[in-house]
């Protein structure tokens, strides 16, 4: 990423930045399908476990590698302001960062597993499956938050194809171990939904081993010098970390875990409208990836122009982004339309289910649009290092208007399971509308703020 772009030239720099993002987010999305889909083939019983320990761990996985995403706008800036020299430094502590808050993960997680298995009155195999599944996986915690600021690093400088073969290469790793310890394949013993657990902690090691040879072998990472130099624990460049991760890692987790509330408040429903709801809801986050990888693309190049104080191109940039995934959006929204029934028909061939299913797809359409506004936004936020406000919007939008609402539609209404769809999108919509507004405001007042300086 040099200098400033004709328009031609932003499209192209910015899908060359997207693309591989993309395909590393579906990539990991794979991962994660992979592990459901084969424990449900060992039994009802694993694939309940995995569900279960799978819904406990992934809000807290994601909040917290939230955190440590600091590190991607933080590189970025630097790398455009010409700071190189800096970026050692902050990688490093965020690396020692990183490992304090898995540590931190797997005290806690060890103190409250068991309270919190026991509160949720889960059948006692279920129960076994799904606290063996969260103590495998654990083997992995400190490895993947390592890959995570890693990751950034590497993606900050706008080398996100890197990371896309890294993420390819390991997803055959996760297949096989899985094949291998679910089943007991190749003399392996026979683990079931456990196994999901160990073949996705191993996986986190064989990651973050290729990416430590990767940024210790491969230009340009080598000339960084990440671990040419000891750098000491500094408690300020930690605070530094936690000013611009904490509300990051927030708004990530207040997203993510608004969707496990509602699975929570939609189990008093038959089983048949649950399984429609999460049919429905899997595609929908399946789709999603498509939003939050132009997200993670607008914080690389916004990020880079701010550091380089080109608010102008950033700007460009901005609604670049917002304006294909509001495109991209559009393309899926009329394609449910008309392959509704056959969507349906990838995950159930029950006929109430399916046409259960099809009627929340078309819910699923209205977050399409908001997503493809909201998420863009809050990459380009963070990009603008602007994080504070994100975090307060996804607090109110989701937990204070978007979960009441949807509560109130679905017990005092006939809209029933469908009123927590409806509340989700609200919010979803109000927090789009909140974002917008911020992101002009900021853009303004920093180019005015430039211009005023340059006089």
């Amino acid at each position: 990423m040099n200098e400033t772009y004709s328009l031609k030239e932003k499209w192209r720099q910015f899908l060359a930045v997207l693309l591989p993002i993309l395909i590393s987010q579906l990539a990991l999305f794979s991962m994660t399908f992979a592990d459901t889909i084969m424990s449900g083939h060992a039994s009802p019983t694993d694939l309940a476990g995995v569900a279960i320990g799978a819904s406990l761990w992934t809000p807290v996985q994601a909040g917290l590698t939230g955190i440590l995403m600091a590190v991607m706008p933080m590189v970025a800036q630097m790398v455009g302001a010409g700071k190189q020299d800096q970026v050692s430094y902050t990688v490093m502590q965020a690396l020692y960062l990183s490992v304090g808050i898995a540590v931190g993960v797997i005290i806690v997680g060890g103190l409250v597993l068991d309270p919190i298995l026991n509160w949720m009155q889960l059948e006692p195999e279920v129960r076994t499956i799904a606290r063996g599944f969260l103590h495998a996986i654990a083997i992995g915690i400190i490895p993947m938050f390592l890959y995570t600021v890693l990751r950034c690093f590497i993606d900050a400088l706008g080398q996100t194809r890197v990371t896309m073969f890294i993420t390819l290469l390991s997803l055959p790793i996760n297949v096989l171990l899985n094949y291998a310890l679910i089943f007991g394949n190749f003399g392996l013993p026979r683990l079931g939904g456990i196994g999901a657990g160990l073949a996705s902690g191993i996986t986190y090691w064989c990651i973050l081993l290729i990416t430590l040879f990767v940024v210790n072998r491969v230009h340009p990472f080598i000339e960084f010098g990440l671990f040419s130099k000891f750098h000491r624990i500094s408690m300020k460049a930690w605070k530094e970390l936690l000013k611009l991760g904490l509300p990051i890692g927030f708004s990530i987790f207040c997203e993510v875990s608004i969707f496990a509330a509602v699975t929570l408040f939609m189990s008093e429903y038959s089983t048949i409208t649950i399984a429609a709801h999460q049919a429905a809801m899997n595609f929908a986050s399946f789709l999603y990836m498509v939003p939050l990888s132009i997200s993670m693309a607008l914080t690389i190049v916004v990020g880079f122009e701010v550091g380089a104080k080109r608010f102008r191109d950033a700007k460009q940039y901005s609604y670049l982004g917002i304006g294909i995934a509001l495109g991209i959006a559009l393309l899926f929204g009329i394609s449910l339309l008309m392959f509704s029934k056959q969507v349906a028909g990838f995950y159930t061939t029950d006929i109430e289910v399916l046409e259960l299913a099809q009627h929340f797809l078309m819910y699923s359409i209205l977050f399409l649009i908001s997503d493809a506004v909201a998420a863009p936004i809050q990459g380009v936020l963070r990009g603008y290092k602007d994080v504070t406000v994100t975090f307060i919007v996804a607090l109110i939008s989701y937990w204070v208007i978007g979960l009441p609402l949807g509560y109130i539609l679905a017990k005092f209404t006939s809209l029933a399971a469908f009123g927590y769809w409806i509340g989700l999108i609200t919010g979803l919509a109000a927090g789009a509308i909140f974002l917008f507004g911020r992101l002009l405001s900021l853009q303004k007042r920093m180019i005015r703020s430039h211009s005023l300086g340059n006089r």
